[in-house]
């Protein structure tokens, strides 16, 4: 058995004579089942059949094993009960006809369409290159898109998001990808209970483009506290602690050091001041904003929202669901905020979050 080659395929690989010989003959396969298709009276009856035939057999290797039946029992409006197999088949079609519905309204995306590529995150997985050079070897090898780091520890996204907003605006870049990923797991110290049990691996990416309507980033503000700045750190790995000094009595000095109760300190000493005047920049109340997503630093969030004076129902707290995901932590929110409708068009959102220095980020985006 042959092995499988690494993503992305070399194309010398997949691009034989004999390969688009076959592409050919797919090619003048769909377009011959277009046109037979278009003269199909309610064209629904065949793709129905081939998208529950596709959740059939790919439930199937999941060992969900249903009959067509009771699938096109389940179809009908007489038959209320389901058994649990066919509702699982039913689901995965119901996945299929939403991600189609997602693409006819968005459009499909390749990496052609994108032009610049953001890595946001903490922690990349080597000193150089940049990690979203690596990321690029991943997905846009080939392609000379250009590829940059842009880091602000756990408030990366928000420090992207307002740097790149400025660059589509004013027409450097037409649609941009910006990635947060951390895997914090391999950072942490055991004997740190605090940060132990609080920080997860998490990676999101977002598509950001330039748009006519009135949506989008409104504001932003970034501020600095760095009388916070050895209160988050890990010393060791680059010149200030060299490799070459690792041993078993400096280890720590490679791993996740925080003292939570100095960063709260600082914290409740200085966002609530810059919040009263970031809003007053904006001409907006607290009362105005819809709907507030923090990064999910600590289990000391309502806390926190509480002296900002945001009430509990207008903040999204998923830190016993998912712990701090570091520079993924804001976005994973806000995309689970999405997904579960707790965001809607037309909302006035607050993006919100601290980070090692202490910085802390405020951004004001109407969806």
């Amino acid at each position: 058995m042959s092995e499988l080659q690494k993503l992305p395929v070399d194309p010398k690989k997949t691009e034989t004579i004999t390969i688009l010989k076959a592409e050919n003959k797919a090619s003048k396969a769909l377009a011959e089942l277009k046109g037979i298709a278009q003269v199909i009276p309610n064209q629904f009856i065949l793709i129905n059949a081939v998208v529950l035939q596709e959740s059939q057999d790919s439930s199937e290797i999941e060992n969900i094993i249903t009959t067509k039946d009771e699938l096109y029992k389940a179809l009908s409006e007489t038959v209320k009960k389901v058994d649990s197999a066919t509702k699982e088949v039913m689901f995965y079609r119901e996945a299929l006809y939403a991600g189609f519905a997602e693409l006819k309204k968005h459009h499909f995306i390749s990496i052609n369409d994108i032009d610049c590529i953001v890595s946001a995150s903490a922690v990349g997985i080597q000193p150089i290159p940049c990690m979203a050079a690596l990321i690029h070897e991943k997905i846009a090898k080939g392609t000379s898109i250009p590829a940059l780091d842009i880091n602000t520890t756990c408030t990366s996204f928000i420090t992207a998001l307002d740097t790149m907003s400025y660059l589509l605006d004013v027409g450097r870049y037409k649609r941009v990808l910006i990635v947060s990923c951390d895997v914090a797991s391999r950072a942490l110290n055991p004997k740190q209970k605090e940060s132990f049990q609080l920080f997860s691996d998490g990676a999101v990416a977002f598509i950001i483009e330039k748009t006519d309507e009135e949506i989008g980033v409104i504001d932003a503000m970034q501020k600095t506290w760095s009388e916070g700045a050895h209160s988050t750190e890990i010393r060791g790995g680059l010149s200030n602690f060299h490799p070459e000094n690792y041993s078993e009595n400096t280890k720590e000095e490679f791993m996740f050091d925080m003292c939570g109760k100095t960063i709260l300190a600082l914290s409740m000493k200085n966002i609530p001041k810059m919040m009263k005047e970031f809003l007053e920049n904006n001409n907006m109340k607290k009362s105005e904003i819809d709907m507030v997503v923090p990064h999910q630093a600590s289990v000391a969030m309502p806390l926190v929202m509480e002296k900002l004076g945001v009430p509990k129902g207008k903040y999204i707290d998923e830190v016993k669901e998912f712990g701090n995901m570091v520079s993924a932590s804001v976005p994973m929110t806000l995309a689970h905020a999405l997904e579960k409708q707790k965001i809607k068009n037309g909302d006035i959102i607050l993006l919100i979050g601290t980070a090692a220095g202490l910085t802390t980020n405020m951004m004001l985006i109407k969806i």
